[in-house]
């Protein structure tokens, strides 16, 4: 008479434990890389979003909350709490908050609320000063005009880089938008090309000064983006209020407010007739200059 062979039960059924210890560890793996990247971008791109993240995601954790958008409005929650509490402390590193609410009356503005909202809107109280200096200048000059302000600096840290520009990392950094006028050269006032400011480019003309022709250099900023230009309208520099801009920022700027450098293209510089040393070319390796201008103070 044969003997029965015993059964085995499936593996998972007959050990769970060793089936627990069996199972792949890639998916923990990768929540944390994930986890990590977003704290790396929400840092390089706000300052404090990666710490509004880690205790949006602990207090996720700590209430068990399982959906998406409850997470994210949790973290919304913490960051714009950050937000506040950056703008009451950013004096004591030295910084202030310029505004993004503006009224009718205001001659100074921060061109788009993003700048606010991502923390890219602090300096010191000295270019603070002088920025309201200009503008109020322009006022006088030329009634109504409003001045516009873009990039500045995080609320906290010298050396804290404010991608994607090389030098707006203490505070005494502030860049300003050229002044439009339309194709018929009515000025617009208030208007830039592109909606934040940036990467609507001045195409130098042919037999202009061009100091990085022929450069490829592999680590740098300055690009063309030239799949962009013909969505941009085709608004121009108005040159009397440019002009007229920077030639106070580089006599009363310098001699009351401390004003150190200005950064634009030189093929603009030339245009505009600028002989200043104050006025200089910010290198191959920094962002175009002929959609901004750049002021630093000592």
């Amino acid at each position: 008479m044969s003997r029965a062979l015993p059964r085995h039960p499936p593996c998972a059924a007959a050990s769970p434990r060793l089936w627990e210890r069996q199972r792949p560890q890639g998916l923990p793996v990768f929540r944390f890389a994930l986890h990590a990247l977003i704290v790396l971008i929400l840092t390089l791109l706000t300052q404090i979003g990666g710490i509004a993240y880690l205790v949006a995601l602990a207090a996720s954790r700590g209430w068990g909350l399982r959906r998406l958008p409850a997470k994210f409005a949790i973290f919304l929650l913490c960051y714009a709490g950050a937000t506040f509490t950056a703008s009451l402390a950013a004096p004591i590193f030295g910084r202030v908050a310029l505004s993004c609410v503006a009224d009718a009356a205001d001659r100074l503005v921060v061109r788009s609320p993003i700048y606010c909202l991502l923390n890219r809107n602090y300096v010191t109280p000295d270019v603070r000063d002088l920025a309201k200096a200009l503008a109020a200048h322009m006022d006088k000059e030329f009634p109504g005009t409003v001045t516009v302000a873009l990039d500045a600096n995080f609320p906290f840290l010298n050396g804290f880089p404010l991608l994607p520009h090389l030098s707006h990392a203490d505070g005494k950094k502030l860049d300003f938008a050229y002044y439009y006028k339309d194709a018929d050269g009515a000025f617009l006032n208030g208007a830039t090309r592109s909606p934040i400011g940036y990467f609507a480019f001045e195409q130098p003309a042919p037999g202009d000064e061009l100091p990085c022709e022929g450069r490829n250099d592999w680590l740098t900023t300055r690009w063309n983006f030239d799949a962009l230009q013909p969505l941009f309208p085709a608004y121009r520099i108005e040159e009397q209020r440019t002009s007229a801009a920077i030639g106070w920022l580089t006599s009363e700027g310098v001699a009351r407010l401390g004003l150190q450098k200005i950064f634009i293209e030189p093929h603009l510089k030339n245009a505009l007739g600028i002989t200043d040393s104050h006025v200089r070319f910010q290198g191959c390796r920094a962002a175009r200059h002929d959609d901004h201008i750049h002021i630093q103070v000592e």
